[in-house]
């Protein structure tokens, strides 16, 4: 859950994508590295959120790191290492340089592309994450449910119908995405699932299955 008075609330969500090992500030003045370039992929898609993150970074630098004004909101944000030679603040420079180039002409969404990292993924498919995540952790069918189709009802009783369409949608798209079978269980670890697909059943299968009974339990709310 979100703090309500997080100061730096989308800087906090841009840091995230840089806390996968090997894409921790790797940007440069020229060109946007790994973690910076998967976040642009997706402010294509809510250009807004590029314009938050890029008036937060003015606002922490303007302050300074190490103000005691910004001090809390600042230990709620990922600790990011700086590559040898550099400051954090030099980092936040060259990501609101990137930032604000790609405001001024915004790229235009491009759904077929696969997401690069595992936050990529997370936010591309929030819905289906937050599914597979929540329902389906390692051990889930150990410690909480008896059967991937308990999970599945205990999914449908207790998620609100929006949140459902949307997963049904992100199953859709998710699967489209990743055509060979070793793409689509790299990219449902990344989602967050641990627990295999029922024995005998492949993860597409699964995952097409579970999208017909969500889309069958939408039409009885509708």
């Amino acid at each position: 859950m979100t703090p309500v008075d997080d100061r730096f609330h989308e800087l906090r969500q841009l840091l995230q994508a840089y806390e996968q090992p090997g894409h921790a500030f790797d940007d440069t003045w020229e060109a946007a590295g790994t973690a910076l370039s998967a976040y642009l992929r997706v402010a294509a898609h809510a250009p807004e959120r590029a314009a938050e993150a890029a008036r937060e970074i003015r606002d922490l630098l303007a302050l300074g790191l190490f103000d005691e004004e910004i001090a809390d909101d600042v230990d709620l944000l990922p600790h990011i290492a700086p590559p040898p030679g550099a400051g954090v603040e030099d980092c936040l420079r060259v990501v609101l340089h990137h930032l604000e180039r790609f405001l001024a002409s915004p790229a235009v969404p491009r759904p077929s592309v696969r997401p690069s990292i595992a936050w990529e993924w997370r936010e591309r498919f929030p819905a289906l994450a937050h599914l597979l995540g929540a329902y389906f952790y390692q051990d889930s069918l150990e410690l909480e449910y008896q059967s991937h189709a308990e999970a599945v009802d205990d999914y449908l009783s207790g998620e609100p119908v929006e949140d459902m369409r949307r997963a049904a949608s992100d199953i859709t798209e998710f699967l489209a995405l990743n055509p060979s079978e070793d793409e689509l269980h790299e990219a449902a670890a990344a989602l967050g699932l641990s627990e295999p697909p029922p024995t005998g059943v492949s993860l597409r299968q699964w995952l097409t299955d579970v999208r017909g009974i969500i889309m069958h339990c939408l039409r009885g709310t509708a």
